[in-house]
C-alpha cells in the first residue's frame, strides 16, 4: 500500500507521430462564417494595395540588359535614395554603394500604374536593408564575383569598367577611384549579409547594421514621392573595346 501523496498514476509516454500532408485547393469548400469574418479586413487590404501610387511610361524588367538592368537600376537607387537618411542620422557616415541580388527581384514592373502591391510581387520576400562595412581587399573580392557573375545584380554608387575580356579596367565609388586602403560601407540585404548567393564576402565585414527598413518599403515609400517612374541602362558597369 501507497502512503498519501507517494503513489503516482503512470505517466504517458509518446509511442508514435503520425501525419499527413493535407492540400490546399479550390475543392475545399469555404464556410460563409469564415468569409464574412475576413470581408472586412480584404477589402480593407485590397484598398490600400491597388490604390495608385505612381506611373510608368514603359515596362521595367530585370532581363533586358547584360551588366545592368533598369530593374536592378531602380532598385538598387530606391534603397540608396531611402535608406542613405537613416544610416547617416544614426552613425554620421553615408552608404558607399549598394549591392542587391538579381534573384530577388520575382516580377516585371508593367507599363501602366504602379501600385503597393506592385512592390510585393516585385519584392515578396520580408527581406530588410543591412549596412556592412568591408575592407579594401574584401571590396575588391565583391568587385571580382560581381565581373565573373553570370547575371547582372543590382548595384548603385559604384562603377565597375571591364575590357573585351572581362579583365577589371576601372573601379570607382561615389565617383571616386577605389582606395584599397580604407573601408566602405554597403547598403545590401539581411540574405546576402550572411553569405547568400554565394556573396560569402559578406561574412567578413569590419561593422554591420540593421536599417530596420525592408526593400519592399523603401520601393512603396519611393513610389509615393515620384509620380512617374523613369528607369534607363547606363554606364554602372559596362565593357569596353
Amino acid at each position: 500500500m501507497c502512503a498519501i501523496h507517494a503513489c503516482k498514476p503512470p505517466q504517458p509516454e509518446l509511442i508514435t507521430i503520425n501525419g499527413k500532408q493535407l492540400e490546399i485547393n479550390q475543392s475545399i469548400k469555404t464556410k460563409d462564417s469564415i468569409e464574412q469574418f475576413v470581408a472586412p479586413y480584404r477589402i480593407r487590404i485590397d484598398h490600400i494595395l491597388d490604390s495608385v501610387i505612381a506611373y510608368t511610361p514603359k515596362a521595367i524588367s530585370k532581363t533586358e540588359g547584360k551588366y545592368n538592368t533598369t530593374a536592378g537600376n531602380l532598385m538598387a537607387d530606391i534603397v540608396m535614395q531611402e535608406v542613405n537618411p537613416i544610416f547617416k542620422a544614426r552613425t554620421g557616415n553615408n552608404i558607399d554603394f549598394v549591392l542587391l541580388n538579381f534573384g530577388g527581384i520575382r516580377s516585371v514592373i508593367s507599363k501602366g500604374n504602379i501600385t503597393a502591391r506592385t512592390a510585393f510581387e516585385v519584392m515578396p520576400f520580408e527581406n530588410s536593408v543591412f549596412i556592412a562595412e568591408l575592407d579594401g581587399k574584401t571590396v575588391g573580392e565583391l568587385v571580382e564575383f560581381l565581373i565573373k557573375s553570370s547575371v547582372p545584380h543590382p548595384i548603385s554608387g559604384i562603377q565597375i569598367i571591364i575590357d573585351q575580356n572581362k579583365a577589371l579596367k576601372e573601379v570607382n565609388i561615389q565617383g571616386k577611384p577605389f582606395d584599397k586602403n580604407r573601408t566602405y560601407f554597403i547598403a545590401t540585404s539581411d540574405y546576402l549579409v550572411t553569405g547568400g548567393d554565394r556573396m560569402d564576402f559578406f561574412k567578413n565585414h569590419v561593422s554591420l547594421m540593421d536599417s530596420d527598413y525592408l526593400i519592399r518599403n523603401t520601393m512603396i515609400d519611393y513610389f509615393k514621392k515620384v509620380d512617374t517612374i523613369l528607369t534607363t541602362i547606363d554606364d554602372r558597369f559596362i565593357q569596353i573595346d
